[in-house]
């Protein structure tokens, strides 16, 4: 259904003086709301039951912070490769487990902004009960640009001055977001949405729906594109239909860029948000699927190793099975970790190391001198996929 320009533009000068149109978004819920046709209604009830599933995850993984860890991080990779780094999922597991010669640290470092950030966001939602605002959103932003590139560009304060998407200059680009005096007040209205006011919308069409208003209000200098896929997985927690942050489209979105980025500004210009909800609804659908299969892949995986362990090792069976689940939170890891981790004593951990190792369970990492880690290989190489940098 399209209903036309969904905001309206204005002409506005940038600071070097060059005049632009700048759009304005009208602010939701939509006025005529979404239009259900049949098969937009069996997509919405398919990807409502794949979330369903989802939450169930617990019962395929009982320890659901041994998933989360990994699992938040190919969310960072993902995302932040959308906006152009070239990290790897395994660099970033390497570098968390020591200082790696060789590995790009710019890349890196935003990735583990990105990681912080996320799990700011989620520990503030949790711990300290904070709402979903504008000021939590604009503390994530503030971790998320905390160190390395972009660290200058106004952490945790909306813009001041204009931005704009595609081209070299808001005169030629392809799209110019709201001026910056517009911003505040437009994000007031977005978490008036949020707060289902002036009415409840359900929440796989708020998040939907947000995403899109988010990135095209653009209201930070940098990280706009992180930030607002990142919402989409706490609108979900948030509101309940998951009980942890499992949702993260950037890996459907990398896969299909193109469409995506045609998508929003179809749904400025033309207000087709039908043809924007089929695309939504079609990644959640898939996404979720996606998680519950890996799930499953890593349980039996696990279960596999487990009992790998307690028929191989004998009386060393309890601490090579300490050793073996601390793997499975953190995957790449150093002697000295697993020691803090597990209580055990250093000799002890090296030598369940060196046992895991001749079961083929970890490799040793040699990072130079005497420094090395040990890599669950099969776990990265699962949680790995479609984490290749963009080339």
């Amino acid at each position: 259904m399209k209903r036309g320009l969904t905001g309206r533009y204005i002409t506005t000068s940038t600071v070097g003086g060059e005049t632009c149109r700048a759009f304005i978004p009208n602010p939701l819920p939509l006025d005529p709301p979404i239009k259900f046709d049949s098969d937009l209604q069996e997509l919405y009830e398919k990807a409502l039951l794949a979330v369903g599933r989802l939450s169930g995850l617990d019962t395929l993984l009982p320890d659901i912070a041994v998933f989360l860890y990994v699992y938040v991080r190919k969310e960072a990779v993902l995302s932040s490769q959308i906006e152009g780094t070239q990290s790897s999922l395994d660099e970033l597991l390497l570098y968390e487990s020591a200082d790696i010669p060789g590995v790009p640290l710019d890349d890196v470092q935003e990735v583990i902004n990105y990681v912080r950030a996320m799990d700011y966001g989620i520990e503030r939602l949790v711990k300290d009960q904070f709402p979903l605002s504008l000021r939590l959103i604009r503390e994530i932003h503030a971790e998320l640009l905390s160190k390395g590139r972009g660290s200058e560009r106004e952490p945790g304060e909306f813009r001041k001055s204009q931005n704009w998407i595609g081209g070299d200059r808001p005169g030629n680009a392809v799209f110019v977001p709201p001026p910056h005096e517009n911003v505040t007040g437009l994000m007031g209205h977005l978490e008036d949405f949020l707060h289902n006011k002036p009415t409840k919308t359900p929440t796989l069409i708020k998040a939907a729906l947000a995403h899109v208003q988010f990135e095209t209000i653009h209201p930070f200098l940098d990280g706009n594109g992180r930030l607002g896929r990142f919402l989409i997985a706490l609108i979900l927690f948030v509101e309940g239909a998951l009980p942890a942050p499992l949702l993260y489209l950037s890996l459907y979105f990398k896969t299909h860029r193109q469409e995506y980025y045609e998508l929003l500004q179809s749904v400025r210009m033309e207000g087709d948000w039908e043809k924007w909800l089929r695309f939504f609804l079609t990644g959640v659908k898939e996404t979720s699927e996606q998680v519950v299969s890996t799930a499953r892949m890593l349980a039996d995986m696990f279960k596999q190793d487990r009992q790998k362990i307690k028929t191989k090792l004998g009386r060393a069976t309890q601490s090579a099975l300490m050793v073996h689940h601390e793997l499975q939170r953190q995957p790449v890891i150093s002697i000295l970790k697993t020691v803090e981790k597990t209580g055990l004593s250093k000799p002890t951990v090296s030598s369940m190391m060196k046992r895991l190792v001749d079961l083929g369970i970890v490799r040793e990492v040699k990072l130079g001198g005497r420094k090395r880690s040990f890599s669950y290989d099969r776990y990265i190489k699962i949680l790995s996929e479609g984490t290749e940098p963009i080339r």
